[in-house]
Parts: structure tokens; C-alpha cells; sequence
């Protein structure tokens, strides 16, 4: 009995379509991503193009000069001004307090973790880490407003029920989780044979945490630095909730004040009329909120490139 082998072999007609086959499916699947990738494009255009568009027509009635000198901000007075650098002052004292936080502590958990924790408390502690970051941040504003304030007026007696010291503290535990992540992940991508040169030269456990891992991921660790920076510059509902949103030119993080994110918040649930200067102000401040984030980005772009190290 002989059998066709030749039955089970497929014909140059059935490659030729499989290879068609494949050939859709990887298109496809290529144009899926271009359209996902456009759409995060887009979108920025979209976004900078509102906020350009109408703060054009804002700088039509306010000098930039004003807008960028004026020591008052009272938009919605008769007595207008404009001076941004106000609620710039507000942003940036709230920050530097939540920076303040945020580094070293993110920082050192990292180091923790990437240098001393057993596989399994890093597994545990780092998902528990996390987790931190999904709290809603109103939640953290009234955390701020009806703990830490409370806490902080039995230590300065003469701090009032809304600062940027409160909001500031609890906005850089909110993102100590942003900063302990990535730097870990940061550190663990250092090579072994880094930490095992200096530990063959007598090297301590702790000093090489310090001396050769730490500087050989600066590259990494700056990343989450930028990254920590840009979600402090955008925080809203801390601000909003525990550092009041009384403009006031101030550096002092004792004092309550305005921020760009919590003035955006007030004005957006107003009632100003549709193409009025009170209703333009929130999109000139967003401008410069965006142009501040982006500075920071372009930062640590350049950092990343400058201290990058390829092993």
C-alpha cells in the first residue's frame, strides 16, 4: 500500500495566502499603535492650542509686562490686577515643602529596597509603597487640613487652620511613592559587578549604596526627581483643600496662599461669562503652568542624557 505523501504538504497558493495573512495582521496591528500613539499627540496639540488661543485674547487687554511684574492678583475685582507671580509664588513654596519630603525619603526607601530588603519584604513593601500613590488626593487634602494642621499648630501655635506647610508636607508623602519606584527600579539596573568591585576592595554594604550604586543610576534617580517635580507643580485638591485659596505674594510656607492649579479650581466653578478677562485669566495660568512643566521636563531630558551611563 503507498501513500501520497505529497497530500499533507502545503501548495505555493496556501503559503502565499497565509503570508497575505500575516502580512493584514501586522498592518493592522501597526496602525492600531500609530493611532494610539497619534492620539496622545493630538491631544497635547489640542491642549496647547486652547490654552494659546485664548490667552492671545488675553494678552490683547493685559500687558505681559504687567502680567509678569504686578505684585497683586485680583482678577475678579474692579480693581483688577494681574500679576501671575503671585500664585507662581504659592506654587512654588508648596512644592519646594513637598520636594522637601519627597526626596530623601523617597530616596532612602529606595535605597532600602534596592540594596538591603529580602526578596520578599521587597515584594510586600513594594506594591504596599505603591498603593499610597492611588489614594485620591482629596482624601489626602482633608487628611492635611484635618490632621496635620491640627498636629502642626500644637508645635507653632500661630500657624493658621490653612498653610502651604500642611499642604506641602502631606503632597510630598503623597509622592514619595513616584520617587521610590523608579528609582529602584532605577538602582536594581545597576550591574553586580559594580557592587562586587567595591565590595572586593573592602567596600561596606552601605557605602556602596551610597558611593557607587547611587552615582551610577543618577541618570534614573533624576528622572523620578523631574517626574516628583511636575506632579507638585500640578497638584489641585491638596492646595485647594488645606492651603486656602487667598492669593497672597508670599515665600513663607506658614502663610496660606493661592496657587495656579487651586485658582483654575475656584474661577472654574464660577459664574464668569463666556470670553470675559475673569474667564481668560484661567487659561493664561494654565499657560504658564504648562510652560513651567514643560521647562522641567526639558530639564530632565537633558539630564538623563548628561549623566546617562551605558553598561
Amino acid at each position: 500500500m503507498s501513500l501520497d505523501k505529497t497530500t499533507d504538504l502545503p501548495t505555493v497558493s496556501d503559503r502565499l495566502a497565509k503570508n497575505a495573512m500575516r502580512h493584514a495582521s501586522e498592518r493592522l496591528i501597526e496602525a492600531l499603535l500609530f493611532g494610539a500613539a497619534a492620539v496622545s499627540v493630538l491631544t497635547t496639540i489640542g491642549i496647547v492650542y486652547v490654552l494659546v488661543s485664548e490667552s492671545i485674547h488675553f494678552f490683547q487687554n493685559v500687558s505681559i509686562v504687567d502680567f509678569l511684574t504686578d505684585t497683586q492678583w485680583t482678577p475678579l475685582f474692579d480693581d483688577a490686577h494681574f500679576g501671575i507671580m503671585v500664585l507662581v509664588s504659592g506654587t512654588v513654596v508648596s512644592s519646594a515643602v513637598a520636594l522637601a519630603v519627597a526626596i530623601p525619603m523617597g530616596t532612602v526607601i529606595a535605597i532600602y529596597l534596592s540594596e538591603f530588603a529580602v526578596p520578599k519584604v521587597r515584594e510586600v513593601a513594594k506594591p504596599v509603597l505603591e498603593l499610597l500613590g492611588g489614594i485620591p488626593t482629596i482624601v489626602f487634602g482633608y487628611f492635611a487640613l484635618l490632621m496635620v494642621t491640627p498636629l502642626l499648630q500644637k508645635v507653632f501655635p500661630e500657624l493658621p487652620g490653612f498653610s502651604l506647610l500642611s499642604a506641602g508636607l502631606v503632597m510630598g508623602i503623597m509622592i514619595v511613592p513616584y520617587i521610590a519606584s523608579l528609582s529602584e527600579d532605577a538602582m536594581r539596573a545597576v550591574p553586580m559587578s559594580l557592587r562586587e568591585g567595591s565590595y572586593a576592595m573592602g567596600g561596606t554594604k552601605l557605602y556602596t549604596a551610597i558611593h557607587v550604586v547611587v552615582p551610577a543610576a543618577f541618570s534614573g534617580l533624576a528622572a523620578s526627581y523631574i517626574l516628583a517635580i511636575s506632579r507638585a507643580v500640578g497638584e489641585t485638591m491638596i492646595l485647594a483643600v488645606a492651603a486656602g485659596m487667598q492669593p497672597n505674594l508670599t515665600w513663607n510656607p506658614a502663610e496660606p496662599a493661592a496657587t495656579i492649579t487651586s485658582y483654575i479650581v475656584q474661577v472654574a466653578l464660577g459664574d464668569l461669562p463666556h470670553g470675559s478677562i475673569g474667564y481668560q485669566t484661567i487659561f493664561a495660568a494654565g499657560l504658564t503652568l504648562i510652560l513651567i512643566t514643560l521647562c522641567f521636563n526639558i530639564l530632565g531630558q537633558w539630564l538623563r542624557k548628561k549623566f546617562r551611563e551605558n553598561y
